[in-house]
C-alpha cells in the first residue's frame, strides 16, 4: 500500500503558509516527478541522506534569497538563545 505524500499539498515554497492557489495538476505532476526521482536514486544506490541533501540543494537553488532568509532565522534564534544565557547583550 502506497503512502500518500500530502506534505506538498497546498504550500508553494519551503517558508510559506499553506496556498490554496498552487494548481492540483502542477502538485501532481511535482508529486510524479519527486517519486520518479527517488525510485532512480534507490535503483542506483543512492542513500536515503544524499538523495533528500540533493533535493534540498535543489529546492535553495530554486527560492532565491531562501537561503539567506533560513540563515537570518538561524542566525537571530542563535542570538536569542546566547541572550537568553546571559552570553550576549542587547542594545
Amino acid at each position: 500500500m502506497a503512502i500518500q505524500n500530502s506534505a506538498l499539498a497546498g504550500f508553494s515554497s519551503a517558508s510559506e503558509a499553506p496556498s490554496p492557489t498552487v494548481p492540483v495538476a502542477v502538485l501532481a505532476e511535482l508529486e510524479r516527478l519527486l517519486r520518479r526521482a527517488a525510485t532512480l536514486a534507490a535503483e542506483q544506490g543512492v542513500s536515503s541522506d544524499a538523495f533528500m541533501a540533493a533535493a534540498w540543494q535543489a529546492a535553495l537553488d530554486s527560492h532565491p534569497g531562501l537561503r539567506e532568509q533560513l540563515e537570518q532565522q538561524q542566525l537571530a534564534a542563535e542570538l536569542r538563545e546566547l541572550r537568553k544565557r546571559g552570553r550576549v547583550g542587547s542594545a
